[in-house]
């Protein structure tokens, strides 16, 4: 028996209803088609479907069946996809999730780039900062500031993702710049929210962790807006040094210094991640955006 064309022949039974609309969809005979479903339930040892005559249902084992094999059958024209695809011209859709503060300052100013590279490509971007399961969400590509994920992706580091304190020097001059770091519980604070909640001060000292943040004074999920609060004096934020590069540049914003280094996390290797199915690097549109990013990011000349 072939078992596959059986399970095809079994799954558009069920998606139609009918033995006689699913042998037309494959322009076989309805005997030769139910005799093959036949034979898949006698190989199983089961009863998948109920027949009457006016109705076709799925028994409870049937349906258990069919979820299964609609994943088999899935994955199946996947693979398909991604062999005809394979040394193309990139083309189609291209799904990409990013972090907010990264895909409006570094990601987006590169798409534009891209897709004058590859007109065939049509760009869908979401900006979040929830995270993203690349095969739950239908996302191709996503970019996740943290450390490397545990889910069965590949994860490709694009740069350091470590936080710094800065302020005006406005406000440095009106309150005095701390001296250690465990001053800042003293000092007015701008706060990034996360998903899970406001980011905290966390610096390692003696050998332990410890919360210095500072008494708040604004707390959001918008990190232009929480700048701009920075450059008019209002508190000290903490934010990446890429999202801060062009406020220090222009000297609105300074790095306050310490011995011991700041952190938002007890996680030592704090990165800006690339992420891929790992089989999705095989399809053309995937492969062209890996590798321009990469190199754009990695080599060019963002920090």
């Amino acid at each position: 028996m072939d078992q596959l064309r059986a399970i095809k022949y079994f799954s558009k039974v069920v998606e139609t209803g009918s033995f006689t609309k699913a042998a037309s969809a494959f322009k076989v005979p309805p005997s030769s088609l139910s005799r093959r479903v036949s034979d898949l339930e006698k190989s199983l040892g089961a009863t998948l479907l109920k027949r009457s005559t006016r109705i076709v249902k799925l028994t409870e084992v049937g349906q258990v069946y069919y979820d299964d094999m609609q994943q088999v059958l899935d994955q199946l024209e996947q693979s398909k996809e991604t062999v005809r695809s394979y040394q193309t011209t990139p083309m189609g859709r291209l799904r990409i999730s990013s972090m907010v503060g990264f895909g409006e300052k570094i990601l987006l100013p590169l798409l534009d780039e891209f897709g004058e590279l590859y007109p065939e490509i049509v760009l869908d971007v979401s900006l979040s900062d929830e995270l993203s399961a690349l095969g739950r969400d239908d996302v191709d590509i996503a970019i996740r500031g943290g450390y490397a994920p545990n889910e069965r992706v590949l994860a490709i580091r694009l740069m350091d993702n470590g936080f710094i304190p800065v302020a005006s020097p406005s406000y440095l001059k009106m309150h005095g710049e701390p001296s250690h770091v465990m001053a800042l519980k003293e000092h007015k604070g701008l706060y990034f929210k996360a998903p899970n909640g406001p980011t905290p001060w966390l610096c390692y000292v003696d050998d332990q962790w410890h919360d210095v943040s500072g008494p708040a004074v604004a707390i959001s999920n918008n990190g232009p807006w929480l700048a701009k609060k920075a450059c008019d004096g209002e508190g000290i934020l903490m934010s990446t040094r890429w999202a801060l590069s062009s406020y220090l540049e222009s000297g609105a914003l300074q790095e306050i210094k310490f011995e011991h280094p700041l952190a938002i996390t007890q996680h030592a290797d704090m990165a800006v991640y690339l992420l891929y199915q790992k089989q999705r690097y095989l399809v053309p549109k995937v492969k062209a955006a890996v590798d321009f990013l990469v190199e754009r990011i990695k080599v060019g000349s963002i920090k």
